[in-house]
């Protein structure tokens, strides 16, 4: 009978934990030196248990194998750099010919440069600009629409107020209709001649001098007299 499928998990027992640790730890290190030898590659292994034990193999040089491996990595890591920095020049290559092109466009909108244009480019200029007008006025249209609805919606509001007022006002005019103002139903005070030409002489006293005192009073009792 063959043996079972062994599950891969970890062992929870010390003692077996050991066991099998030193048993595939040595069948590894005997791998390594197989395929080092069968196939002349460099191979080196480091292992270390669970209590931080060093074991490790190398048909030459762990240290050298290291080396060799870190410069490896970093000419791959040069090259993929390389790689990446000749990538991103390119995009900034194109973003600046991008900019200029919109730089361009810019000023042709704005009526700049158009010397250079054909006839073609001119046309398809007027069209852009014509067709940006047209956007420019319906959105202007709608924004005065809006506007105005907002000022109608204000005017409604305003005349229902206006009309709640008035209706306040004429009711407080029922309650209070016998109470009114006297000065509004008043008619003038009505002044005879003599009084306004008393009032007259007695203004025109106070504004001569005191010399022309003494006849103004006597002026004053001749019309009273008559």
């Amino acid at each position: 009978m063959g043996r079972g499928k062994i599950e891969i998990k970890r062992i929870e027992n010390t003692t077996n934990r050991q066991v099998t640790f030193s048993k595939r730890r040595n069948g590894l290190l005997k791998k390594a030196y197989e395929l080092s030898v069968l196939c002349d590659a460099e191979v080196a292994v480091i292992i270390f248990s669970n209590r931080g034990k060093l074991y490790e193999f190398a048909d030459k040089s762990v240290n050298r194998t290291i080396e060799r491996y870190k410069k490896v990595c970093a000419k791959d890591l040069r090259w993929e750099t390389s790689i990446s920095s000749k990538y991103y020049e390119g995009e900034i290559g194109n973003l600046i010919q991008e900019i200029d092109i919109l730089r361009k466009v810019n000023r042709n909108l704005m009526g700049d440069n158009l010397s250079d244009l054909s006839l073609k480019e001119l046309d398809l200029l007027q069209a852009r600009i014509e067709r940006g007008i047209q956007c420019v006025r319906s959105r202007k249209d709608e924004i005065l629409h809006q506007e105005l609805e907002a000022l109608r919606e204000r005017e409604q509001i305003l005349l229902v107020q206006n009309n709640f007022l008035r209706n306040q006002i004429a009711e407080c005019q029922c309650e209070n209709g016998s109470i009114t103002p006297h000065m509004h139903n008043d008619e003038p005070p009505q002044f005879g001649t003599q009084d306004l030409l008393q009032g007259n002489l007695v203004g025109a006293i106070q504004e001569r001098p005191q010399e022309d005192l003494n006849m103004s009073q006597f002026i004053v009792q001749r019309r009273e007299e008559c």
